[in-house]
């Protein structure tokens, strides 16, 4: 039994380390989506190149040779990376590369009678989709994003491939050394699942605080 406890303790130390992942990942590729997402719709052209061309590299190659690539290849550019930070950059850039579509597409959802209203009481470009575009954008993309995190979460398992001791390591370990395949599997699979409810939960509560007196605007 105290073995186990042991075993257990370990599993949970990775899910620490993958909580940890989740919330640097997430945080990250919400401010990659939406700067990649507003420059996707920008009016000069420059800052589209660039932006439709981030969204479809990363979209379009696998998170995996981006993890390698990030972790393994930089270093011999002069930019080495721990492995924390390597995971996070990797899944940071490929989910924001999902959520700046969700970004595009949810501003474009607003209806075009808000910017004509904004127009008429002399609001700037600026103003407009800070105080206007936006309240209402983000209610829309919320469920989604909501989607992208829980995905952030379960792609936190390829850090493992970099020996980044999260819950899948943590997991791979415990089998290894027991050669008990089923308990710390099972283990991680609930724990996946508890996290991923958690975030489900708060999505959903940030959602209904957000839509108070924007009832007509769902996504």
């Amino acid at each position: 039994m105290e073995m186990w406890l042991g075993y257990m303790q370990l599993i949970l130390h990775g899910a620490w380390i993958t909580i940890q992942l989740t919330v640097y990942g997430c945080a990250f590729a919400l401010g990659v989506a939406l700067v990649a997402g507003l420059g996707r719709i920008s009016p000069f052209a420059p800052v589209r190149w660039i932006s439709v061309g981030y969204i479809e590299f990363f979209r379009g190659t696998s998170i995996f040779v981006q993890l390698f690539w990030i972790y393994y290849v930089l270093p011999l550019m002069g930019l080495s990376l721990t492995p924390m930070q390597a995971g996070v950059l990797a899944l940071g850039l490929n989910v924001g590369a999902y959520g700046a579509e969700v970004v595009r597409s949810a501003v474009q959802a607003v209806d075009e009678g808000q910017k004509e209203a904004a127009v008429a009481v002399n609001l700037t470009r600026y103003q407009t989709m800070r105080h206007v575009i936006l309240p209402q954008a983000i209610v829309i993309m919320l469920p989604t994003f909501g989607n992208n995190a829980i995905e952030l979460l379960k792609g936190t398992a390829i850090v493992s491939l970099i020996s980044l001791s999260d819950m899948t390591f943590q997991a791979q370990v415990v089998r290894a050394q027991t050669g008990n395949t089923a308990v710390p599997f099972i283990t991680i699979l609930v724990l996946y699942f508890a996290i991923a409810s958690v975030i489900s939960f708060a999505v959903r509560s940030l959602e209904k605080r957000l839509t108070r007196g924007l009832d007509g605007v769902r996504a």
